[in-house]
């Protein structure tokens, strides 16, 4: 008899862990009050970048002194409820610390490690599923305001080319050239090859648990309020029902932390929030996804839109929505695209699981196997956390040193 393993949480992380288990012979039940692709799944809502170079963690160095300044700044991509500020300091204090440069060359490494080869790790999983067809692979291009801008970090420069990812600098005669529609506002690129994005991630992600399910893959719907670990571990649904089984894995995204709450060790868990705007039947399209430098956003080109994603708002989980993300977005992308026009728009906000390293947490502890804290990346290493997940489960070596990683860290 196949042995049994329980997955909370159906974003990517959960989708690509339970898939992976499947075919490792588990007998497979996923978890979650909302099946994959819904909106309120923050794998929805990202900017669908594969972003295989997004090794700098968001804590660098002179960001404790810069954040104050831009948080005043109505033209920065960074907000803060202030009301929270008091629940956000055990959290916040040790994240501004790790901005040093021998941190952040530390957690460099252990980022790229999950992400050098993160478009072969989703076509791995995708390839012979409906999910496939949400893949798209071309390059990938920084757009900078001025040398000044473009000159500012060489602290992130030089580790990306250390970790092998060197770009093409281009001018704005060539930016022109392979996208005619840019705003004057920008006048150097980076161009990185080899990329890869998705079409619709919601869509993707749906179709991986479709492929799932159809491969005798279960799913039960239900909000996880308990877990308890140890020899027969069990999941707790709201409503009184007692789930057991050989194994769990805790992948519940930003509310992992909360799951967490009565397991050991202890993690510390932000919800970073962030927003999009999708932009329907626009009169043209980017030839490529884009990283607007200046405003720190990703603007990607899907099937039937374009899609701007990106800022920063500590609020924590349960605050509404801020206006005030969206329509930075909505102004920025008209230094962008100045002559863009589109039928109507779409704005959503969800939530990152960030740690104070922006590394995820991948580690089994008393048959609970937790995976999560993907920060901006979580769509990126998704599918390759999911497959470290079943190597753990297996009892196999993945074929990485998951040690940077471990729950104990904090």
């Amino acid at each position: 008899m196949s042995k049994t393993i329980l997955v909370i949480g159906a974003g990517i992380t959960g989708v690509s862990s339970a898939e992976w288990l499947r075919r490792d012979g588990w007998d497979v039940t996923l978890i979650d009050r909302i099946v994959s692709g819904h909106p309120d799944q923050t794998s929805f809502g990202n900017a669908g970048l594969i972003a295989r170079g997004a090794i700098i963690p968001v804590s660098i160095p002179g960001l404790a002194a810069s954040a104050p300044a831009m948080l005043l700044n109505p033209d920065s991509p960074l907000y803060l409820r202030w009301s929270y500020l008091p629940r956000l300091l055990p959290w916040l204090i040790p994240f501004l610390r790790n901005g040093t440069v021998e941190k952040v060359t530390e957690i460099a490494a252990g980022l790229a490690a999950l992400t050098v080869d993160a478009v072969d790790q989703h076509q791995a999983l995708s390839t012979g599923t409906p999910a496939e067809a949400f893949i798209q692979t071309g390059e990938y291009v920084n757009l900078f305001a001025s040398k000044a801008d473009y000159d500012a970090d060489p602290l992130s420069a030089a580790l990306r080319k250390k970790h092998g990812f060197d770009p093409d600098k281009i001018g704005r005669a060539e930016i022109l050239s392979r996208d005619p529609n840019i705003g004057p506002a920008y006048n150097i690129g980076t161009v990185y090859k080899d990329y890869g994005w998705l079409t619709n991630p919601g869509g993707y992600v749906a179709a991986l648990f479709g492929h799932f399910r159809s491969q005798g893959g279960h799913f039960q719907r239900g909000e996880v309020v308990d877990i308890k670990a140890g020899e027969s571990p069990s999941v707790s649904l709201k409503g009184g029902e007692v789930l057991i089984a050989d194994k769990i894995v805790l992948s519940a995204g930003a509310w992992s932390g909360l799951l967490n709450k009565n397991l050991a060790p202890k993690v510390k868990l932000e919800a970073e929030r962030g927003y999009h705007v999708s932009m329907f039947n626009p009169n043209f399209t980017a030839p490529n996804p884009y990283m607007i430098n200046d405003s720190r956003f990703v603007l990607t080109p899907m099937d039937g839109f374009l899609r701007a994603a990106g800022v920063v708002e500590f609020g924590g989980l349960d605050a509404p929505p801020a206006t005030a993300p969206v329509n930075f977005l909505r102004k920025q992308m008209k230094k962008v695209y100045p002559n863009l026009k589109f039928e109507y728009d779409e704005v959503w906000m969800g939530r990152r699981p960030t740690t104070p390293d922006s590394m995820p947490v991948l580690d089994e502890t008393d048959n609970i196997i937790h995976a999560y804290g993907g920060q901006h990346i979580g769509l990126t290493i998704g599918p390759r956390l999911g497959r470290m997940v079943a190597d753990i489960a297996g009892e196999r070596h993945a074929n990485a040193d998951i040690g940077a990683y471990r729950a104990d860290r904090f």
